[in-house]
């Protein structure tokens, strides 16, 4: 008899994991249900500020189709609330009065918006009511508010200082809105970068058209636009800063309402082990922004200093992937057999990047400490352990800014601005652990105008990450592009690169670009 498996929650994480199992659901190993609560089947949350400008469409994004998935067996509700589960009847209570049953329940409930604490909105988490003029910019219907503003070269408001607050703005501003971002400490992506990246940052986004506006602490919101929509933002020292659209940039939250109101112990996250599954309820899993990996083996040593849910989408995926073989050979062979496989691998430090006209940014690791900082460098620094080393180069009238923070010549951090070439070889340093030529000012060099001209060493290497959201190389890229493939679109339905942040789409068009030029030639 198959096992029957409910996942709540139709975002792109749980895309992910049902198209990993329509083979068992083909040939009727499991029967799978998929309750979603937008009216939409799983679509690119990431890109939404794309559509929202109009450089993308609602197709381009989607990420599944209903009645393809019908089709292929799968049951999917749409537009229906999971109000309650019964952990002990296993079933799920909709929000349409009806009750289905389960055998396995995967939670991908993904996260919701933070609401500021603002005077004039409502920041229950359960049921935020926002004025007109104010969105979140989560959904397709926020993506076609920001539209509209864009399109009517509105003055756009984004509260928060982030990558997708950040991009949100740029792009707008390049569309033809008049946007500022709003945001505390003296530099934007704070948590994340130094005070030299930080001010370079802030001059290329003035330069690229954006207001910013730094050390602000926001208390309020003014409604006296027509019909009593958003009109400014009132900061604490008295003044005010006037917008036709306010946008929320200000992070998100996992959405672990559902798995703490049936009892199930939760922190940042909803607390699952190595392999996915929630605490005391084994046949209950959580996957994606939803889920902290933090097994309860007080033992652990990787779980000692384990964070909260990622928030990025790569790690879902890659948790979807895992859990579908899973729960695969978990119905065709049984406890033991399932329970076998290799645990879900340690995710890996991840990297941000903020990729824009005319602007180009990756961070990762820690970047805070500074060159002179003695006791920053020193710290760690135990039982024959290197201590941390900084290099640093700046040119800001450029637009330019490279930091490596180094132990034993392997990175710890880096953060660099107007550099592509630098920064793209650097994070593959990171994330191979690779150890730093001793000479620093090699990788500078990536991005002189000689390695311009030349393509530069990074684009040679076939076995690059080119898409870290879905893992895929240059060399999975070319092959597609070798085996016809002649767009972006068609490469990331072949590969499913770019189909995350969208980071990587402009190397993919330039792996396109070299294939067809080389055959021109």
């Amino acid at each position: 008899m198959s096992e029957r498996i409910v996942v709540v929650g139709f975002g792109p994480v749980a895309a992910r994991l049902v198209d990993e199992l329509l083979p068992a659901v083909r040939t009727g190993l499991v029967q799978l249900l998929v309750v979603g609560q937008e009216a939409e089947a799983a679509y690119n949350r990431v890109m939404v500020a794309e559509l929202a400008v109009g450089r993308t469409t609602a197709d381009a994004l989607a990420m599944a189709d209903a009645s393809d998935l019908e089709s292929d067996g799968v049951q999917v509700r749409l537009g229906v609330k999971v109000k309650r589960v019964d952990r002990a009847r296993q079933h799920v209570v909709l929000s349409d009065g009806t009750t289905e049953h389960y055998d396995r329940l995967v939670f991908a409930t993904g996260s919701r918006p933070v609401i500021p604490n603002l005077t004039g909105l409502n920041p229950d988490p359960s049921g935020p009511v926002l004025p007109a003029g104010v969105t979140a910019l989560r959904d397709l219907k926020d993506a076609a508010v920001l539209r509209a503003a864009v399109a009517g070269g509105k003055r756009v408001v984004v509260l928060g200082g982030g990558v997708l607050g950040l991009e949100t703005a740029l792009a707008a501003a390049e569309e033809g809105a008049q946007a500022t971002v709003v945001h505390n400490g003296p530099f934007p992506l704070g948590r994340s970068i130094d005070r030299g990246s930080g001010s370079v940052l802030t001059n290329s986004l003035r330069a690229g058209g954006v207001r910013m506006a730094g050390n602000a602490r926001s208390t309020g919101v003014e409604t006296a636009g027509p019909g009593g929509s958003f009109s400014a933002l009132l900061l604490d020292d008295g003044s005010a800063i006037d917008g036709d659209l306010l946008v929320l940039s200000c992070g998100v939250r996992p959405r672990i309402e559902l798995a703490k109101g049936c009892g199930l112990p939760v922190a940042s996250g909803i607390l699952v082990d190595h392999h996915l599954r929630t605490y005391h309820e084994p046949h209950m899993f959580a996957i994606g922004d939803c889920a902290e990996v933090r097994c309860p083996d007080a033992a652990c040593v990787d779980c000692r200093t384990a964070g909260g849910p990622s928030g990025l989408v790569g790690p879902g995926w890659r948790q979807a992937e895992w859990l579908a073989e899973y729960l695969t050979v978990l119905a065709r062979d049984g406890q033991s057999v399932a329970d076998a496989l290799e645990p879900l691998p340690k995710e890996k430090p991840g990297v941000v990047v903020l990729k824009a006209r005319g602007i180009n940014l990756a961070v990762a690791g820690d970047n805070h400490a500074d060159m002179w900082d003695e006791e920053l460098l020193e710290a760690g620094a135990t039982s024959g352990r290197a201590r941390r080393q900084i290099s640093q180069w700046a040119d800001p009238e450029h637009g330019r800014y490279v930091k490596m923070t180094t132990r034993g010549g392997v990175l710890e951090g880096l953060v660099a601005v107007g550099m592509p070439r630098t920064a793209a070889e650097l994070v593959v340093l990171f994330e191979r652990s690779s150890e730093l030529p001793a000479d620093r000012s090699l990788l500078l060099r990536l991005d002189g105008p000689d390695q311009l001209d030349a393509g530069g060493a990074t684009s040679n290497d076939p076995q690059r990450t080119v898409c870290r959201c879905a893992g895929v190389n240059a060399a999975s890229i070319e092959d597609s592009v070798l085996a016809g493939c002649s767009t972006v679109g068609e490469v990331s339905k072949a590969t499913r690169a770019g189909t995350g942040c969208g980071g990587c789409r402009e190397d993919i068009k330039g792996i396109i670009e070299k294939h067809f030029q080389a055959a021109a030639a």
